[in-house]
């Protein structure tokens, strides 16, 4: 939660580049040139999906605008998910540093930054273009009267928008700022600035449309195959998790790791079977279950399919560097 004493000195800080110390009778104003990594809590506690995330924080929205990203974790009472956590923790009590994969060691991270930082990457025509017609779709977007964002695009996101799109492309130690690169801070900056309150998740749209497409589903008319957010990831999250434990006792017995989707979709309607009441709604279970895979492995990238495969019953694996939310 932010305070007024709190909120002055973020935004000294911010806008001013400076901070002000008082000590001992003593005042110093401190250079504070830096990228800045903030936290809050929402009032209470508890974050509330009905309201705003300026609302949940009570922070202004002139210092909200200077913030290139917000991500805001909900703690939330899911089994599934309980579950994860719970076995992460105890493993990791349990095997302590066996528990722990690291790919790369501290030091290599550092050398692997410091290098980064030595590139000065350069904006193409095309990507700068592409920047433009971007921002005109916030722009569009929040003009809309339907659209609820936690604050007004401003030309703040412009810049946000050119500042990751370079930090993209210094990630992969690039002199060019390519299309690539805006298309995914890009992506970045719509995940980050949608409300919070996720709208219901349409499960007929186009599969190929845009990520940040899927964040701004407002109103579409028609008899469209909706669930709610939170539905959807219930779905997704058991789905996703009998994949992975079905992957360990693979690899202990030296077997396939891949499920099938027709596989998956048998597993998760006996899981539920007790919930069912009828045939009807067997059949409807079945379809959003179909649905929620697609759109697992065609927009959120979640799921792979390997070749080996039929076209309408693929082989599926979870991505190796997905973490269940």
């Amino acid at each position: 939660v932010s305070t007024q004493s709190t909120g002055v000195a973020i935004h000294e800080a911010m806008e001013q580049q400076t901070i002000s110390i008082t000590k001992a009778g003593v005042k110093a104003v401190l250079n504070a040139r830096t990228s800045i990594l903030a936290a809050a809590n929402p009032i209470g506690g508890r974050y509330d999906r009905s309201k705003s995330l300026q609302q949940n924080i009570q922070l202004s929205a002139p210092i909200m605008s200077r913030f290139d990203l917000f991500f805001v974790l909900v703690d939330e009472c899911n089994e599934v998910t309980d579950y994860a956590i719970a076995r992460r923790i105890v493993d990791l009590h349990s095997r302590q540093e066996e528990s722990v994969e690291r790919e790369y060691t501290l030091e290599e991270i550092r050398r692997y930054i410091a290098f980064a930082k030595k590139f000065k990457p350069k904006i193409t025509r095309e990507s700068q273009e592409y920047m433009v017609e971007e921002y005109k779709k916030l722009r569009q977007r929040d003009a809309n009267a339907m659209s609820k964002a936690s604050w007004r695009i401003t030309v703040r996101q412009l810049e946000s928008l050119i500042r990751l799109s370079e930090a993209m492309a210094k990630m992969v130690c690039d002199e060019k700022v390519t299309v690539a690169h805006v298309k995914e801070a890009f992506r970045l900056l719509s995940k980050s600035i949608i409300r919070v309150e996720t709208p219901d998740i349409n499960l007929d749209e186009d599969q190929n449309t845009t990520q940040d497409a899927d964040a701004d589903m407002e109103t579409e008319e028609g008899e469209n195959l909706r669930i709610t957010f939170e539905e959807y990831k219930k779905v997704s999250n058991m789905l996703i998790l009998h994949m992975r434990e079905f992957e360990e006792k693979s690899r202990e017995g030296a077997g396939e790791g891949a499920l099938k989707k027709q596989e998956l979709v048998d597993w998760y309607l006996q899981h539920i079977e007790d919930d069912i009441g009828g045939e009807q709604e067997m059949i409807a279970k079945k379809l959003v279950t179909e649905k929620v895979l697609e759109r697992l492995v065609k927009v959120d990238n979640v799921l792979l399919e390997i070749d080996g495969g039929d076209e309408e019953d693929p082989w599926l694996v979870v991505h190796p560097n997905y973490i269940i939310e």
